[in-house]
């Protein structure tokens, strides 16, 4: 072994057994996995350590779930939004929402299987434990009674949801977003409490499967999303029915009447809220009060969340985490890349660092918000003397022909360099654009080189090149095609 791997070991080397390991990984989730196949590639011997369902949060209750039913009620809401176009007659579909539950439920089935369970045939160097829950320990993870040990520990536990301290409300049968995703009939009316990206994609999901949807938040929806994007998208959930009420305080809760009841405070008046069922979706927690971290002197944040340096080790040597447990972006993709980023630097393979600059994001709602690099605000922040450039899809060809006007492009750029700092899109198809965006800002492009390059006609993607040329002039005053 390396003598300078050597040194930052969390444990001293045990005897070779079959309960000694290379590295022991502690979560079976996106995080988890790629460390293990990572490891395993490199030729060392790995234990997971299972912490839950296999496969974690995405593929079981979060990003496969939800998207598998946003793009159900997108199918459902189609027929309606049909009679934008001249001679289309609208229609309504019959939503079975049961039957939309349990076709949702057998594609994660499908999913965990074929992504991970049947995945760990193939690695024959990973021994996959589960054997109830583990703690961290001087020498290893101890679990099932025993004590599995290694030199180098990489957690990865994931998080759940946070209930938010709002009086009454442990008296209140509260849903979680997955609880939501996995009722098996469809409330009448559900008040979604928080305004980030999971409350803003299961209030719409919901409304356009046949819900009544009241979205509640203390600030504005989707706070850290550009002022611009984050108006586009109330509006839009707004136009189809949903009650968005924002800029509140919550007061109290109560179950009422076969039903729930939630007072919030605005403008010094008070207010009571009803619906059949409350959804919290305000926020998340890290799976770490149980491994026993604070005895070996690894340090968390006040949501429990693991301090990770560039490296993703923690404060303890020897000991990495990646994924929803620290305090990284909480994405499944930068798990998975967080989690390689850990073993290479552990195993002392290839040296990496965590780097989310170039990093897109996305709000699977109805147009789609998505965003990469700095905000305005977060430019100026930084030390930047700030351009903005902002347009409206009205002024998007694309938008024009699918008669779909709503949403908005906001560039952020260096007004002494022009170089690309950022941007963000709401668009009905603002997850497939924004990734030209993302290559722009890995490559250092500027405003003036993004509005020079050649982009297909009527692509919503076009629109980013429009909106580097409003930075210097009017694209109104353009011809089609034109610069």
């Amino acid at each position: 072994m390396d003598q300078s791997v050597r040194e930052h070991d969390c444990c001293s080397p045990a005897e070779v057994g079959s309960d000694s390991y290379d590295l022991i990984v502690v979560g079976a989730g996106s995080a988890g996995f790629s460390a293990s196949i990572t490891a395993a590639g490199a030729g060392k011997r790995v234990a997971m350590v299972g912490h839950g369902t296999i496969g974690g949060t995405c593929v079981n209750v979060g990003c496969v779930p939800s998207k598998a039913m946003i793009r159900a009620a997108e199918a459902a809401h189609g027929g309606a939004s049909a009679a934008r176009f001249p001679g289309i007659e609208p229609c309504t579909h019959g939503v079975d929402w049961s039957a939309v539950v349990k076709g949702t439920a057998d594609l994660v089935g499908e999913m965990r299987q074929k992504k991970y369970i049947d995945l760990l045939p193939a690695y024959g160097n990973v021994t996959y434990v589960e054997e109830g829950p583990a703690r961290l320990v001087e020498g290893g993870v101890a679990v099932g009674g025993r004590v599995i040990t290694a030199p180098r520990i990489l957690i990865a536990t994931g998080s759940r949801p946070h209930l938010p301290g709002i009086e009454g409300i442990d008296t209140v049968d509260t849903l979680d977003s997955w609880g939501l995703l996995s009722l098996p009939t469809r409330p009448e009316s559900i008040m979604v409490l928080g305004g980030g990206y999971i409350g803003c994609e299961l209030a719409q999901m919901a409304s356009r499967l046949g819900v009544k949807v009241t979205l509640v938040t203390r600030s504005r929806l989707l706070p850290g999303a550009e002022p611009e994007a984050a108006e586009a998208l109330a509006q839009a959930l707004k136009a189809e029915g949903i009650a968005v009420e924002t800029g509140l305080a919550y007061v109290s809760v109560a179950q009422r009447d076969g039903g729930v009841a939630l007072v919030v405070e605005r403008g010094g008046k008070t207010r009571t809220l009803t619906a059949e069922r409350l959804v919290a979706t305000t926020g998340r927690v890290a799976n770490t009060e149980s491994l026993g971290l604070s005895e070996l002197g690894i340090e968390t944040d006040a949501r429990g969340a693991i301090k990770v340096g560039p490296d993703m080790a923690t404060t303890r040597p020897g000991v990495w985490a990646a994924g929803d447990v620290t305090d990284r972006d909480q994405f499944v993709y930068m798990a998975a890349y967080g989690a390689k980023v850990a073993v290479n630097n552990a195993l002392g393979l290839e040296p990496m660092r965590y780097d989310n600059a170039a990093m897109p994001w996305v709000v699977f709602t109805d147009p789609q918000v998505a965003g990469v690099g700095l905000s305005e605000a977060e430019a100026t922040a930084a030390g930047h003397e700030v351009k903005t450039s902002v347009l409206t899809l009205d002024n998007v060809p694309r938008a024009a022909a699918a008669r779909d006007t709503r949403g908005v492009i906001k560039l952020v750029a260096d007004a002494k360099t022009d170089r690309l700092l950022g941007g963000q899109i709401a668009a009905p198809e603002g997850s497939d654009t924004i990734q030209t965006l993302a290559m722009a800002l890995k490559f250092g492009m500027t405003t003036t080189a993004l509005g020079e390059t050649i982009f297909p006609y009527l692509t919503t993607v076009e629109g980013l090149k429009l909106a580097a040329q409003t930075f210097d002039k009017d694209v109104a005053k353009l011809s089609c095609c034109a610069g």
